[in-house]
């Protein structure tokens, strides 16, 4: 997902059995949080919506996906949803201000070099609405039903998520990252503005949208780091690619935050923010150490043995990060470094289809050295610090927010992200474009004035339909030599 602005800027076995059991409480919780979320976004909308005749108990329901042929006493109907297509565009002139006086008529949308017909625009400009024009029914297509367009009620601020990734912070930090949250509170959450609130770990935060502060005081008192430490990451039982429980949080962690972009998407014409706070992602943490200590201990469980090379199977070759496949229909408790990295992508896709900006915030500030009672080599260390903060870039960058790292002061930040949300047009259109093939579009926005500087998401992914192939089991107990 590309966006056009100026150039800037994881004891033992019963431990992780232990972990993995909470998680998958944590997990059930968050699927309860985002069913809770998913109301409360639909609520947004659903007011006022106009009413549909009742229908028989045996009918199936379409899928949005799919055209489904109506029965034949009928006639033949294809019903196929219309999702509108809308982003948000700031618009800056030469000196970094905003300009505010634009109006629908200066602003040209191309999908794929086609123009395209704007059929909503909203102005919010120093986080008020000043002018809105309501979401035009999508186009008529001969033999298609179009649902009934639900318009937008209760609209007038932003919509913030708090994502807490409990599950990658550090517990020696939890003061700190209270402190992050309090600002947070104080400077991004204004009057008007909705906010939600949901944790990967043990701090178990699940917050409907709201309007009531007291609750993220309340939330805020109950963070707690949950993240592993170097030790009980080596420590930590290894799979064929890494230690297992590190995948398995890094992929709780996405998952949780693609079923909240799932409710996302469903709001329109609203700026929707996700403060996504985490110390980042290394699916293979330290692994200079690890071949290290797993030499030691081969040479002392085989000391008359020389050194074997064993050629593990790395990767999946299963073709699961397919373009068309979603990885998070993947089953099981087995994640390889494909699996996390189509993850990864796919929810930076999902976040740009809900028209949604990441911001990404890594606590720990500025980072030294590990800490003296953790047996690190400083390379390896400093090679995770550096995967981590890569990770929160890609999240940031790729879905029109930026990574706060390596600051120990967060304020600036939070001023810029508060800027960023409340000066903006919303643009939306319904596109031209039939053809489901054509899974990445490629958008293009232009003003009738000179000299601006456009900031805007510059494509957009349709969503996977396919289903992922099962599976298989990488992880084996029996100790192998390790590698040359």
């Amino acid at each position: 997902m590309g966006w056009n602005h100026p150039p800037s800027t994881r004891t033992s076995s019963s431990f992780i059995i232990k972990t993995m059991q909470a998680i998958d409480f944590q997990r059930a919780l968050k699927v309860s949080a985002a069913a809770a979320l998913l109301v409360a976004g639909a609520s947004l909308h659903a007011q006022n919506a106009p009413p549909t005749p009742a229908k028989p108990a045996t009918e199936q329901q379409p899928s949005p996906d799919k055209p489904v042929i109506a029965p034949t006493n009928q006639g033949t109907v294809i019903r196929r949803s219309f999702d509108i297509v809308s982003t948000d565009v700031i618009v800056r002139d030469n000196k970094g201000v905003f300009i505010s006086d634009l109006k629908k008529g200066d602003f040209d949308v191309y999908e794929d070099g086609v123009k395209q017909e704007l059929v909503s625009f909203v102005l919010t400009h120093g986080g008020r609405v000043y002018n809105t024009e309501p979401t035009a029914a999508p186009p008529a297509m001969e033999g298609i039903i179009l649902p009934p367009s639900k318009p937008t009620n209760d609209a007038a601020g932003r919509i913030w998520l708090i994502f807490v990734d409990d599950l990658h912070l550090d517990f020696p930090n939890t003061g700190r990252i209270k402190n992050l949250f309090k600002q947070i509170s104080n400077e991004l959450v204004h009057e008007g503005d909705m906010f939600g609130i949901v944790s990967t770990g043990p701090s178990s935060l699940a917050i409907d949208l709201t309007y009531d502060r007291k609750r993220l005081t309340e939330a805020i008192d109950k963070i707690s780091g949950a993240g592993l430490k170097p030790n009980e990451i080596l420590d930590a039982p290894v799979g064929a690619e890494g230690p297992s429980e590190v995948r398995y949080r890094a992929h709780v962690a996405f998952d949780t935050a693609y079923g909240i972009m799932k409710t996302l998407e469903q709001v329109h014409n609203r700026r929707k923010a996700f403060i996504y706070v985490s110390n980042g992602y290394d699916f293979n943490p330290f692994a200079e150490t690890r071949k290290k200590n797993d030499q030691e201990k081969w040479n002392e469980m085989n000391p008359n043995a020389g050194s074997t090379d064993s050629s593990g199977n790395g990767g999946t070759g299963d073709g699961s990060s397919a373009s068309d496949v979603n990885p998070f229909m993947q089953q099981g408790n087995e994640f390889s470094f494909a699996d996390l990295a189509s993850e990864l992508a796919e929810l930076t896709r999902e976040a740009n289809r809900a028209n949604t900006s990441i911001y990404t915030i890594d606590p720990r500030g500025l980072v030294g050295m590990p800490d003296l009672d953790q047996n690190v080599d400083m390379m390896d260390f400093q090679n995770y610090i550096r995967t981590s903060q890569d990770s929160l870039r890609v999240l940031s960058e790729q879905t029109g927010g930026f990574a706060t790292i390596n600051q120990n002061d967060f304020m600036k930040s939070l001023k810029r992200i508060d800027a960023e949300t409340s000066d903006y047009y919303v643009l939306g259109y319904y596109s031209s474009n039939p053809d489901p093939t054509m899974r990445k579009r490629k958008v293009e926005i232009k003003v009738n004035r000179p000299n601006m500087d456009l900031r805007y998401r510059t494509e957009y992914t349709l969503k996977p339909t396919k289903a992922p192939t099962p599976r298989s089991s990488t992880t084996s107990s029996k100790p192998k030599p390790p590698k040359d």
